[in-house]
């Protein structure tokens, strides 16, 4: 057999492969008996599984329904617990609007009533304002009629004055039309107390150049700044011309003191004149007038006033020293009279001791006289 197969090596390779595919086949059947077992096996695994799983699942579908019917019990419960408490819930709100209600309706009706009564009143506040605003209106027109007249203007300025020197100066330490020299009239003069030659007047003016003033405002307000410009040099020139006719008509010393006082009577025409670069010290060094404000003159009557203390005060002393002379002369006269009175008084004092002394002597004698002797006095002999 050997023999033919080395004969025939085809015959040889297909036995070998004839032997290949027996052992490969023997190989295939056992392992599909083995994958047979393991798939019985897998197989009775799996029904076990199943089993199990099955039994598990009858389990768990009677415990879901008994949790199920648990729920369904407790849903009644809850739910009818939930409607009592809605009921009850619905009850408490329905209490609780009808509280808030009232209570919101009494409220209204308080805060409505406050509110009509703050109405009310405001209104009438308001009414009473038109009124007041028709008044001040009136008025308005009044000093704007006083602002357009000269006579009237001027008038103003002096009543203005006359209210600052009335607050602050005593009727006796200022005078209105004081006359000066000739038919000049000064408005008002403060009474500047004098040393040799009594009083001296200081002259004070009111001046209110309202025109100039009035086309300088309009003019700044406007935002024309060459106009602006203009009108201010031509309150600056007024306010000089003003300067030059106090100086030339109510400076007349010894009568008067060497220098005057322009009132203006407003304080913002007083703070423009201010703010015009060297005008107040043109006014006093060339005319020697000193331009105020009402604030300005009020401090200035104020420290007058102080002056006039001190200078009262300067006259006294004078009578004061004599005073303190003639109290230091009776005082002597009173030393001398005490001294006197106190010799005398020692002069009594010294016979008053003279006397007691006599009377304590009298009294020794006294005593001897009252006393009464224990035993009788002796007789002459017995008998």
């Amino acid at each position: 057999m050997w023999n033919v197969l080395n004969e025939n090596p085809a015959l040889a390779i297909l036995a070998g492969a004839g032997v290949l595919l027996a052992a490969l086949a023997l190989l295939l059947w056992r392992f599909a008996c083995g994958v047979r077992r393991s798939l019985r096996a897998l197989a009775a695994q799996t029904r076990r599984d199943n089993a199990q799983a099955n039994q598990t699942l009858s389990l768990l579908t009677q415990s879901l329904g008994d949790a199920a019917a648990q729920l369904t019990r407790a849903s009644e419960a809850a739910g009818e617990d939930q409607e009592k408490l809605r009921l009850a819930l619905e009850g408490q709100m329905e209490q609780m609007r009808k509280s808030v209600d009232s209570r919101l309706q009494t409220t209204l009706e308080a805060r409505l009533g406050e509110s009509f009564r703050a109405i009310s009143e405001q209104l009438e506040r308001v009414h009473r304002g038109l009124g007041e605003m028709n008044t001040l209106a009136a008025g308005v027109e009044d000093l704007r009629r006083v602002f357009s007249n000269v006579t009237l203007r001027g008038a103003w300025g002096e009543v203005r004055l006359s209210a600052l020197l009335s607050e602050a100066l005593s009727p006796g330490q200022y005078a209105a039309n004081v006359h000066i020299e000739g038919a000049n009239r000064v408005e008002f003069a403060i009474r500047m107390p004098g040393r040799e030659e009594g009083d001296v007047y200081l002259p004070i003016d009111s001046k209110f150049p309202q025109e100039d003033y009035r086309r300088l405002v309009e003019a700044s307000q406007a935002g024309d700044a060459a106009k602006t410009s203009q009108c201010a040099a031509a309150l600056e020139r007024a306010v000089l011309e003003e300067a030059r006719r106090i100086r030339d008509k109510y400076i007349k010393p010894p009568k008067t003191t060497d220098f005057a006082i322009m009132f203006l009577p407003v304080e913002s025409l007083y703070a423009e004149v201010l703010k015009r670069p060297g005008l107040c010290e043109r006014m006093q060094r060339e005319f020697r007038v000193t331009p105020c404000g009402p604030t300005t003159l009020a401090a200035l009557l104020n420290s007058l006033q102080m002056g006039f203390r001190t200078v009262a005060i300067e006259r006294r002393t004078a009578e004061v020293w004599q005073l303190l002379g003639a109290v230091r002369t009776e005082f002597a006269r009173y030393g001398e009279a005490v001294d006197k009175a106190r010799a005398r008084l020692q002069g009594a004092m010294n016979d008053l001791d003279s006397v007691d002394v006599r009377a304590r002597a009298v009294s020794r004698k006294l005593r001897g006289v009252g006393e009464t002797p224990e035993q009788p006095p002796e007789a002459g002999g017995e008998g």
